[in-house]
């Protein structure tokens, strides 16, 4: 009986540790919360890559030992959703990391040589298409450097080569914002809101619309909750897009790929949504509007 128990657990033994390849994660999702942003980017990615996962959110734990769980599972790759979950795991640089709806690698933060993924901001490119569609030659950006001093950079050139006048003013606080939106008085034809957490606010946010109004100039932005402010034109994120494109990235890597070969791009999967009443009543080109479609990919 001693013989057989021996040979059972022997057996057993041999069981376990032929099976733990196949049983190991191949990823490891950390996100930052709850959320159905978050949903809607992790089922797009789960649609492009059906590797082998396990899912830790960190604001369902009081505190979260990231360098312990990936000693742990193993991981090949990591994917990191938000910005939370970005900094809790790029202090690991043995393993790729794939960054997800995370606002920091396009303020131009330095990022460890092991991350790459999709950027949360829209092509300068596209948005000029948009402005020489709607005839908006000079255009007004209110910025803070820190926050988004890197993507206006590329803003620049791209704006240089389609011919469009960037009229910048920059802030350090959100109470400067109206003294500049008043300075911009006369000098444009448009508005184009960034996602800039110290330019655009709760606060200030009805600054640019009472310019707009009172100046009879459009506002362009990056979400379509200004549609119902008032502004005239959006282009927006498809999330779901961006997961997918997400999930190419992870594929790559988990078919040995370096980091250093795929470079941070920006979402190819995008909306533009539109005011008809507003265009209407600024009289804005409609024809040129009619002709642009942004959904899916160039």
């Amino acid at each position: 009986m001693a013989i057989l128990r021996a040979l059972l657990s022997f057996i057993l033994a041999l069981y376990i540790f032929a099976a733990a390849p196949a049983l190991a994660t191949d990823l490891l999702i950390v996100q930052s919360t709850r959320h159905s942003s978050y949903t809607e980017a992790l089922n797009g990615f789960r649609n492009a890559c059906n590797a082998r996962s396990r899912v830790v959110v960190l604001d369902d734990y009081a505190e979260v030992d990231v360098a312990r769980l990936v000693r742990e599972e193993q991981p090949v790759a990591i994917l990191a959703v938000g910005d939370s979950a970005l900094d809790a795991v790029k202090k690991i640089r043995r393993v790729p990391i794939v960054s997800l709806m995370s606002i920091s690698p396009s303020t131009g933060k330095s990022m460890p040589p092991n991350v790459t993924g999709v950027r949360m901001t829209i092509s300068p490119e596209r948005y000029m298409t948009l402005f020489n569609a709607l005839r908006l030659d000079r255009v007004g950006v209110i910025y803070n450097t820190a926050r988004s001093g890197a993507y206006l950079r590329r803003a620049r050139q791209s704006a240089e080569q389609a011919g469009v006048d960037l009229v910048l003013r920059e802030v350090d606080n959100p109470r400067e914002t109206s003294h500049q939106l008043a300075s911009l008085k006369g000098k444009v034809d448009a508005l184009w809101l960034l996602p800039d957490s110290t330019a655009v606010t709760r606060e200030t946010v009805e600054a640019y619309f009472f310019f707009s109004m009172e100046q009879r100039k459009p506002v362009i932005a990056f979400s379509a909750v200004y549609l119902s402010l008032g502004a005239a034109a959006t282009l927006e994120i498809d999330r779901h897009g961006m997961g997918m494109q997400a999930g190419e990235v992870a594929n790559r890597l988990l078919k040995g790929a370096s980091p250093a070969e795929i470079p941070f791009s920006d979402p190819l999967d995008i909306f533009l949504k539109t005011n008809p009443s507003v265009i209407r009543k600024l009289e804005l080109n409609q024809q040129g509007l009619s002709k642009l479609t942004f959904e899916g990919r160039d």
